[in-house]
């Protein structure tokens, strides 16, 4: 009867060793590999200005999309050339903008000619601030040029018949014909942007 016990007490203590063989624990670390996927960018959409667009409440920065071009026109003195330029709000909604605009002229054949700008509030027609703006559906603003019509012997100078611009805050071209053409010789001071057509001073 004890080697009978023995016998059962030695069989149930085998049973027990195969029985807690188990998974080992390092197993389970699979699962988090999934736990770091890449964020989605569906809720992120494209980058806004919203620098621009704090400046100026809400509303969007005018670029050339809702904008046309047009020449106000020309006076000289002493030897000074003063272009004048606006831009209109052709959109139905109301846009913003601060600045200087990019410039280059153009020759007969549509061809950027040689351009150095001077960006400044101060040139030889007189001072103009700078200022953030709001631009109404059908309002305009304005900016002038300043040229030297001193007909040297440089090889930058050349006949100037159009003009292309990019608005603040945009790359978009916008192009306009000067009528009449101008001289310049590669240079041109470019003043900040203006309510109305206040920045020509023709007359």
């Amino acid at each position: 009867m004890l080697a009978a016990a023995l016998a059962a007490v030695a069989l149930g203590a085998c049973g027990s060793s195969s029985g807690s063989t188990s998974t080992p624990a390092s197993r389970t670390t699979t699962s988090t590999e999934t736990t770091t996927a890449p964020p989605t960018t569906t809720s992120t959409g494209p980058p806004t200005s919203t620098s621009t667009t704090t400046a100026a409440g809400s509303t969007p920065a005018c670029v050339a999309s809702m904008l046309a071009l047009s020449f106000l026109g020309g006076e000289g003195a002493t030897g000074h050339i003063e272009l004048g330029f606006a831009l209109r709000n052709t959109s139905s909604g109301s846009c913003h903008t601060y600045g200087y605009p990019g410039v280059l002229f153009l020759n007969k054949n549509g061809q950027g000619l040689t351009t150095v700008t001077t960006r400044t509030t101060h040139d030889f027609f007189g001072s103009l601030p700078i200022a953030v703006l709001t631009v109404a559906p059908g309002a305009e603003v304005s900016f002038r040029l300043g040229t030297s019509d001193v007909t040297g012997s440089g090889p930058s100078c050349a006949t100037a018949t159009g003009l292309q611009v990019i608005a603040p805050d945009d790359t978009a071209t916008l192009k306009t014909a000067l009528s009449p053409s101008t001289f310049e010789c590669g240079t041109v001071t470019v003043s900040p942007l203006q309510p109305g057509t206040s920045a020509f001073t023709k007359g």
